[in-house]
C-alpha cells in the first residue's frame, strides 16, 4: 500500500512544475507485481491528472500576479505561450504527457480559460495513454 501512495504522489508531483519523475516508480512496481497493471495505471493516471488540475487552477488565478517583480514568467513568455495555445487550441493538451512542454501547457490552459470538463478529458486521455504505453512496453519486454 505504501508503494501505491509513492506512485500516486510521484505522479502528482511530476504533473506539477516540480522536477519529479513517476515513470521509474511505475516501472518498478510493474516489475514487482505485473498482475496489478490496471490498478497501478489507474493510480498513476489519477495522480498525474490531479497534478495537472493544480496547474490549471494556478493558471486560472495567475492573471492578477503578472505585475509582481517576483513573478517567474516575463510578459513576453506568457504572450508567446498564449499565442501558441490559441493557434493549436485545446488539442495541444493531448501533448500534456510530454516532458518539458506538458506541464506549462496545462498552466496555459488555465490562463486561457479552457473549460474544465474538456481539460480533464483531454489530459486524462494523454496521461493514461502515456502510462498504458509504458506498461505495455515494460510488460511486453518481459514477455508477460
Amino acid at each position: 500500500m505504501l508503494s501505491e501512495w509513492a506512485l500516486f504522489f510521484s505522479a502528482f508531483g511530476a504533473a506539477t512544475l516540480l522536477p519529479l519523475q513517476s515513470e521509474a516508480v511505475l516501472v518498478g512496481l510493474l516489475l514487482r507485481d505485473p498482475q496489478a497493471v490496471f490498478s497501478l495505471l489507474l493510480i498513476a493516471t489519477a495522480g498525474n491528472v490531479l497534478g495537472s488540475i493544480v496547474n490549471w487552477l494556478l493558471g486560472r488565478g495567475i492573471e492578477h500576479l503578472r505585475d509582481r517583480r517576483w513573478f517567474p514568467f516575463k510578459q513576453a513568455q506568457l504572450d508567446k505561450a498564449q499565442q501558441r495555445y490559441q493557434r493549436y487550441g485545446q488539442w495541444s493538451l493531448l501533448l500534456s504527457w510530454m516532458p518539458v512542454i506538458g506541464d506549462p501547457l496545462t498552466l496555459i490552459a488555465g490562463i486561457m480559460r479552457e473549460p474544465f470538463w474538456r481539460f480533464v478529458v483531454l489530459v486524462t486521455i494523454a496521461k493514461a495513454g502515456r502510462y498504458a504505453v509504458l506498461a505495455f512496453l515494460t510488460l511486453g519486454w518481459l514477455g508477460r
